[in-house]
Order: C-alpha cells, then structure tokens, then sequence
C-alpha cells in the first residue's frame, strides 16, 4: 500500500466539499457522506467495545471480524457503484445471531440499554449501527444503495442486541427490565 496517508491534511475540504472514493467530491453534509460516516462511527464503537475489561475472546474475535467487514461497507458507500458487502457476509451474520440467540432465554419485555459496562457498550454500537441504517436507507431513496449494505447494518444491529443481552448475563448483571408505570423517586 507504500505511503498512502503521508500527509494527513490537504486544506482541500475547508470549503465544505469531501473527496469519495472515486475521485469526485461532494458535499460534507451529503447523504452518502452521512452513511458512509456513521458507519465509521459505529465501527469506533464496536472498538470500544473490544476495550471493555473481560470480554469474552469469541466475541471479541467476532466483533474484529466485524469491524473489517463495516470497513469495507464503508467503502462501499464511498464509491458510488461499488460493491463490496456480499449476500454472504448478511448470511454470516444471521449465523451468529441464531447461534447466540439460541442459548438465551425468550425475550418477554423490553430492556433498557444496561446490565454491566461491556453490555453497555454493546447497546451504543447497537443504537449507532441503527443510525448508520437509517442513513443508508436515506440514502437509497437518492441515489442506488445495494440491498446487501442495508441488510447488513439491520442483522448487525440485531446481532448486537443479542450479544449485549448475553453479556449483561455473562457479567452477573443481568438485563435491566423496563417498568413502563416505573416512577422517580424524589
């Protein structure tokens, strides 16, 4: 790859305008922009994740699995008509999602995003994958969007609130039921 990034500043976006992945530019606040950047920032998410104390190592090694696939789905939507998330790669997902899944007991209420600090980080790489979904969607309704870069963010964003589940179990903290008539205490 050489030097690729020898100099990390160039000035040419102090105008407001971002280089894509093929060479054109375009707006910083445009929709592919908006997409491709909030699937970066749901990859430094899952980062930190990965830097929660006693994570389990075959989490950890899915979850790098997983950063280098949001890599690529970012690079994917930084280059207009490129592909490079696979129908594969959503099947992948949904493997490990049936397969976590499995040894959890039904999900009978909803849960509040908590239960332990690796839980936790779970749930915000969840809620910002779901961001980087809705961006990728708004997308698509203005310019060509493969359907396998909007399926991957859902099943992610699934799997995700899988695992913070089975963490918030691991830990001993266990989920965090929502009380819907739950009061402050004054």
């Amino acid at each position: 790859m050489g030097h690729r990034l020898s100099k990390i500043y160039t000035r040419t976006g102090d105008d407001g305008s971002t280089g894509l992945g093929d060479g054109s530019r375009t707006g910083k606040d445009a929709p592919r922009v908006e997409a491709y950047g909030t699937v970066d920032e749901a990859n430094s998410a899952i980062g930190l994740l990965l830097a929660a104390p006693g994570l389990p190592e075959d989490v950890a090694q899915l979850l790098t699995a997983i950063q280098h696939q949001l890599f690529d789905l970012g690079g994917e939507l930084c280059i207009p008509g490129h592909a490079a998330i696979a129908a594969e790669d959503v099947a992948w997902l949904e493997e490990r999602l049936d397969a976590y899944n499995e040894a959890l007991p039904p999900l009978k209420d909803f849960i509040l995003p908590a239960g332990g600090e690796a839980a936790a980080r779970c749930h915000l790489a969840r809620t910002i994958v779901r961001r980087a979904e809705r961006a990728t969607v708004a997308l698509s309704r203005q310019e060509a969007v493969r359907a396998e870069a909007i399926g991957y963010l859902n099943r992610l964003s699934d799997l995700l609130f899988v695992l913070a589940r089975m963490l918030a179990r691991a830990a001993g903290h266990g989920e965090v039921i929502w009380q819907h008539q739950h009061r402050r205490q004054a």
